[in-house]
């Protein structure tokens, strides 16, 4: 595989990028989970949109999966590593994210959010 990056950020969103990706991964900062219980963590994803980027992930090597040998399986997400990684700079985010949120809100908006980055701001040392 050939591939020109203008600068390093496009090869960053290469990986994280979209709307799923930093928030299934943001979850998985917390520690391993399993399918239905990150599904149940973002209920607006589909089945197959969670499939398909945990599979992706999984390919860019940032997440591991799983399988445990038993009836009924059972399969476990986990960061790797080098995908432990990416906590600093989703923290980053999250954080940006969360001003943003009260700039909205001191300018008129109504917007909510239901909960900060301290779930997995620890998981940056780790």
């Amino acid at each position: 595989m050939k591939k020109t990056y203008n600068i390093g950020v496009e090869a960053t969103l290469d990986v994280i990028g979209g709307k799923w990706k930093p928030i299934i991964l943001c979850h998985l900062g917390n520690g391993p989970m399993r399918t239905g219980e990150l599904k149940r963590a973002i209920p607006e994803i589909t089945q197959k949109m969670l499939t398909q980027q945990l599979r992706e992930s999984e390919t860019d090597e940032i997440i591991d999966r799983i399988v445990y040998e038993q009836v009924p399986p059972k399969v476990i997400y986990q960061l790797t590593d080098y995908g432990k990684n990416l906590n600093r700079i989703l923290v980053d985010m999250a954080i940006w994210g969360e001003h943003q949120v009260e700039r909205l809100n001191e300018n008129g908006a109504e917007v909510t959010l239901l909960s900060n980055h301290q779930g997995y701001v620890n998981g940056i040392n780790s």
